[in-house]
């Protein structure tokens, strides 16, 4: 048996079928875990849902912030991008089981002493807190307030976590942590203007997962949405967005039952977008 772990996908379906060709997984034998943006910005968005969909419980995924976009178009609740390649999806004759997929995937996993995020992780949370506020997010986007909720999803306010946040506040600033973080100070306000790689910091800002004394210290996180930063495989981290849409790499980590050490997987994908 072996597990895998793969970054942002983005509608790049014929590189995840090489991964898994390659690799040789199979569904009664191995685990795979998608790091978020499963759609969104490739060419084959419908693809990969239905590919992943058909995969049962030997995959499982956490929703990135394209995900999202992704289900509040569904809702009504959000109007397309110019950049969206998404039209696939909600035209698709089984559009309403994969929808229904992909909204029942989780906002944060911890299995295989790995804690998967699709961004981050502020630094006041530890383990435990973070899996109960996914929890909180994942038990409304699976109820009956899920409509209202992407209504009121988009917005950087509150952009500081405190744990006496209520409502859509509370669920708005946790789900852009999880989903859209890169920059954080070191009492965890975040920043969503920069885009750019570790060095490009705002003043005062630092990479979540640098910031000193964070609560999951000694938690191995892995994580994408952040392709500019490239990949990282730290004693605890592990940031696996490579770009695979902007002619990067899908880029995958294996370990097996066995042998414990993790291994990387690369496949080069051509640039289905240009990076703007």
């Amino acid at each position: 048996m072996s597990v895998y772990w793969v970054g942002d996908l983005q509608g790049c379906d014929e590189p995840l079928g090489q991964l898994l060709d390659q690799v040789g997984f199979s569904t009664s034998r191995d685990q795979l875990f998608v790091l978020g943006d499963l759609v969104n910005r490739g060419p084959s968005s419908l693809a990969v849902l239905r590919r992943l969909s058909k995969m049962g419980s030997s995959v499982e995924c956490v929703l990135g912030n394209h995900d999202l976009h992704l289900l509040a178009l569904a809702a009504g609740a959000r109007q397309p991008s110019r950049t969206d390649t998404l039209q696939d999806v909600l035209e698709a004759t089984d559009r309403h089981a994969l929808l229904d997929w992909l909204q029942n995937q989780a906002i944060a996993l911890y299995k295989e002493d790995v804690l998967m995020v699709h961004a981050g992780v502020l630094p006041q949370w530890s383990l435990s807190t973070t899996l109960e506020l996914a929890h909180e997010i994942e038990d409304v986007l699976r109820g009956p307030d899920a409509a209202e909720f992407f209504m009121n999803m988009y917005g950087n306010e509150p952009a500081q976590w405190h744990p006496n946040l209520k409502g859509l506040d509370r669920l708005r600033c946790a789900l852009n942590a999880f989903t859209r973080l890169r920059f954080c100070t070191a009492t965890g306000h975040m920043d969503f203007k920069v885009k750019e790689n570790s060095a490009k910091a705002p003043t005062g800002y630092m990479p979540w997962f640098e910031v000193p004394h964070r609560q999951t210290i000694g938690t191995r996180i892995a994580f994408g949405h952040w392709s500019t930063l490239g990949a990282v495989n730290q004693k605890d981290i592990w940031a696996m967005d490579t770009g695979c849409v902007w002619g990067g790499c899908l880029t995958a980590i294996q370990r097996d039952q066995i042998d414990q050490t993790p291994r990387k997987i690369e496949i080069k994908c051509p640039p289905y977008q240009t990076p703007f």
